[in-house]
């Protein structure tokens, strides 16, 4: 009597399981950084704080993101339990259910709430760097151009997916992380620039008035969040392109249900950022200070 035995991988099954593990700790992590996020926001402002005029915009914003990126990780999870308890007898076993994650459409939803998730934090740093460089041209252009850049090859991505072809051969997907990197350095250089700039002309315009005028900590603080947060990102999205690119499914799996909850968590550091500008050293004091750069509002 021949019995049926299923195509066999166990790294590719072990990269699965370790990945939607790791997904479930970030998530956690994730969910307590919301919790945080919003018990800030919903702290009554001081008065003169310009956390107060944007609020409510940033509360909506922690919240759609945090409903997109539950339902993606809830989907991932679903299928997870799918592969091994409820198509456990599929045609190929757990190793073809892996393969072939787009012929089911929880993995198709999966997926677009984690991009529409990245979407919005990619909004929030350009918003953040034309706020910080007065929407000077030579910052907009190139930064919008990349962000449309990548939406548009996001949506590629999602009607090849859409078709139920394979993921990891959908070659568009290895041009997305690459904009998803250009993006990060690009806004990290610029923001990081600017803000050393900005010190170092308070330092020297405030330091007729005494050593303890101008504390620099604050921008040391953000410069600092900012650079590392990236650096994370950056490498581990470097880490995911070369794996898809040698076509290396084990940890390309692995990638791919951990990159959801590494964004979220870096989107919280961001935002935690934009309450620091709000709040401790304000708008003006930032972008342009009156007393060290005055008429230099709109830089080009």
């Amino acid at each position: 009597m021949s019995s049926y035995t299923p195509q066999t991988d166990l790294p590719l099954e072990r990269s699965r399981l370790i990945g939607m593990i790791l997904g479930g700790v970030s998530y956690g992590v994730y969910l307590l950084l919301t919790v945080q996020a919003v018990t800030a926001l919903m702290q009554r402002p001081r008065r003169g704080q310009k956390i107060a005029d944007h609020r409510r915009i940033l509360l909506c914003y922690v919240l759609i993101t945090f409903a997109l990126s539950t339902i993606s990780f809830a989907c991932n999870t679903k299928y997870t339990v799918m592969i091994w308890i409820d198509l456990r007898d599929a045609p190929g076993g757990p190793v073809a259910l892996i393969q072939n994650v787009m012929h089911y459409r929880i993995n198709f939803v999966a997926i677009l709430c984690g991009y529409v998730t990245e979407w919005f934090m990619q909004a929030l740093l350009v918003y953040r760097c034309f706020l910080i460089w007065n929407c000077a041209r030579h910052v907009l252009i190139p930064m919008f151009v990349v962000y449309v850049g990548m939406i548009a090859v996001a949506i590629v991505v999602l009607v090849q997916a859409g078709t139920g072809a394979l993921f990891y051969n959908i070659n568009t997907a290895l041009a997305y992380l690459i904009f998803l990197v250009a993006n990060t350095v690009l806004y990290t250089i610029l923001v990081a620039t600017r803000l050393l700039s900005v010190r170092s002309r308070m330092k020297t315009a405030l330091a007729n008035y005494g050593p303890t005028t101008y504390d620099p900590s604050t921008h040391d603080h953000i410069i600092r969040m900012v650079v590392e947060s990236a650096m994370a990102y950056s490498v581990f999205v470097v880490i995911y392109i070369v794996a898809f690119s040698v076509h290396s499914d084990t940890v390309s799996t692995l990638c791919f249900l951990s990159i959801n909850q590494v964004q979220v968590r870096r989107q919280k550091l961001e935002l935690y950022v934009s309450l620091i500008l709000a709040s401790k050293i304000g708008h003006c004091a930032v972008v342009h200070h009156h007393t060290c750069s005055a008429g230099e509002g709109n830089d080009t």
